[in-house]
């Protein structure tokens, strides 16, 4: 992929010179032009693996938290571009949050008692291994993250103990900058099960489409974008991929938000010149804020004793142990007979969507406090695989999960100016799917008329 945006920009540069072989230097245009066209062929073949533009499931916003997959070309509408950025300031904020949610930050200028002097300083002293520029924009979030939001910097912080140093083994496991967690917490506030209105699911915030690209299995009984650490790895690996191709830190952060599709034609239209803040007039609007937060909740964490931030108490285990389970096991039996409080087994195995670990289909991983693998260990198996299973584990209740597909299904209720068409493209479905899902025969709607939509 560099050699794509290397040829388009020796493309770009070429011009007449005097005293050149005009005959050879139209030769040598020539050449680079067939090389880029077969590049570009290239880069459609491999959108065409990773992305079926024909399928009838649409997957507008296919990277995580975005709306293209790499090195898809990216669709621009600011509907379709699903930023949870703008859902963080704007729709979905839970109370920790409420703070920041009066912020308009295209609009908004804050002030410090921190002097630009100082926050450069610090800036610089951080010493990070990705680039981390000061201007005006950069400064709102750094205030924002540190002084505006306390409550919500410090549920973070208590969050952070538990996930950022599972997320530091990943990246460091693929050779990555550390500093790249921070990036989850932009994503979704650290929340494991994060879902964006285009569908987009976990903490890595991944699409459907995205999430089985890299390997995450996504089925009736269990959705891996909720899995902790394997969405981790493949939000690492999905970076990797991503600096391959730009060569920069900034870009590859920016593509994860908007898309590497989208990055391409910024740089283009920037003149070929491949850094952030060249090609941020160019980047779709809610995508410009994504690296400017990111280093301003990187300076806030950095900083956090400075501001007297402190992690707050959000009932995560310090330790957390792990055990393969070969049979079907319901997070109830292991409740009743184990005594886990049931709330802390789904926080810690929220990638089992039925509350059933799926052991007879192969090895699965539960996860539990340190405190509760001796209780665990020292449960009768049968006891515990034999509790309520007639119940909880029949082959009606099985079925009935496999017969879901893993979908979810949601209600709309039809307003004043509603057609098919503008609710497909808000819901990221088809008109087809939703006239099937809702046995409709005509395009009719009336008001008050209620859809069903199903979502994965």
């Amino acid at each position: 992929m560099k050699r794509l945006l290397t040829a388009i920009l020796l493309l770009a540069a070429i011009v007449p010179a005097t005293g050149q072989n005009k005959k050879a230097l139209k030769a040598e245009n020539e050449a680079l032009k067939r090389e880029l066209a077969a590049l570009q062929a290239r880069l459609d073949s491999l959108q065409a693996v990773y992305m079926d533009d024909s399928a009838t499931d649409t997957d507008p916003a296919a990277i995580p938290g975005a709306s293209s997959v790499i090195p898809s070309a990216a669709k621009e509408s600011p509907e379709l571009s699903d930023s949870l950025i703008d859902l963080w300031y704007k729709q979905r904020l839970n109370a920790d949050f409420q703070e920041a949610s009066e912020y308009d930050m295209d609009a908004v200028h804050f002030t410090s008692k921190v002097s630009d002097e100082e926050l450069m300083r610090r800036l610089q002293a951080m010493n990070a291994y990705i680039t981390i520029p000061f201007n005006e924009t950069v400064k709102n979030y750094m205030i924002l993250y540190s002084e505006k939001m306390p409550r919500h910097m410090q549920a973070m912080m208590g969050r952070s103990l538990y996930y950022f140093p599972i997320f530091e083994e990943k990246l460091a496991k693929y050779g990555l900058p550390l500093e790249l967690k921070y990036m989850s917490i932009i994503e979704s506030n650290l929340n494991p099960v994060a879902e964006s209105r285009a569908g987009a699911m976990g903490i890595w915030q991944f699409m459907y489409r995205t999430g089985k690209l890299y390997g995450l299995k996504i089925n009736s009984f269990m959705d891996e974008r909720l899995d902790v650490e394997k969405s981790a790895d493949a939000a690492a690996r999905y970076l990797r991929d991503a600096y391959s191709v730009f060569g920069d830190w900034n870009l590859a952060i920016c593509s994860y938000n908007c898309g590497s599709g989208n990055v391409v034609k910024a740089i283009k239209r920037a003149d070929g010149k491949m850094d952030f803040w060249s090609i941020y007039p160019y980047l779709p609007r809610e995508t410009r804020g994504y690296v400017p937060a990111f280093i301003g909740a990187m300076y806030a964490f950095h900083y956090a004793k400075e501001y007297g931030l402190q992690p707050a108490d959000v009932g995560m285990p310090a330790a957390v142990d792990t055990f393969e389970i070969r049979r079907n096991l319901h997070f109830k039996q292991i409740n009743e007979v184990v005594g886990v409080p049931l709330e802390t087994v789904k926080l810690l195995n929220p990638q089992y969507t039925h509350d059933i670990i799926p052991g007879n289909s192969g090895t699965c991983i539960l996860n539990l406090p340190y405190a509760w693998t001796g209780p665990f260990l020292a449960a009768d198996q049968d006891s515990l695989y034999l509790h309520r299973a007639g119940e909880l584990l029949n082959a009606q209740v099985l079925k009935n999960i496999e017969e879901s597909g893993g979908e979810t299904r949601i209600t709309y209720k039809v307003k004043s100016g509603d057609y098919l068409g503008k609710i497909a493209q808000k819901n990221h479905c088809t008109v087809a799917q939703l006239k099937k899902w809702n046995h409709l025969r005509s395009d009719k709607l009336r008001i008050g008329q209620i859809l069903y939509i199903y979502r994965r």
